[in-house]
């Protein structure tokens, strides 16, 4: 037991975490620069994709796990690009649609195939099992500190 706290005393799992999604960030910001896309944009651009395209504003921000005044900057940023369209909603007026443009759709293709190249490289010489285990750990202390968060939110309130 000493030892396993001495071992919590001395790594930092956090840091580990953290400087890997920098770097991991780093690479794809360098490797989609030439488009003209930042993290904040390309990873908008993903994720309408991955939520079918049209969706509102705060769907995609909470998707993104971002507060919705942070989004609306990078949305119009894209929609200068031509890469998105904002509408209003049709059911409730005061919420706004997020939808990719022609343009938005073809540059995903090229997001696409370089995102899988950088994932394909930082992911180089791990076995899919080892993979697989990792993601297996990072979601179980994902989990635990969502349990956390709500045990400490509960008692807050």
């Amino acid at each position: 037991m000493r030892q396993e706290l001495e071992r919590l005393k001395e790594l930092s799992l956090a840091e580990h975490l953290a400087r890997l999604h920098r770097r991991w960030r780093n690479v794809a910001e360098i490797e989609l620069a030439p488009l003209g896309l930042t993290y904040p944009r390309w990873t908008a651009l993903w994720k309408l994709l991955r939520l079918g395209d049209k969706v509102s504003q705060k769907v995609l921000a909470n998707a993104l796990e971002i507060e919705l005044p942070s989004l609306m900057r990078t949305l119009g940023q894209l929609e200068e690009q031509g890469l998105i369209e904002r509408y209003c909603c049709n059911k409730d007026k005061r919420a706004r649609i997020v939808a990719l443009t022609p343009a938005g759709k073809e540059i995903l293709k090229t997001i696409e195939t370089r995102i899988i190249q950088v994932r394909m490289d930082l992911l180089e010489g791990i076995s899919p099992t080892e993979l697989s285990e990792f993601e297996r750990i990072i979601s179980l202390i994902t989990d635990n500190a969502n349990e956390k968060l709500a045990k400490i939110t509960s008692t807050d309130l």
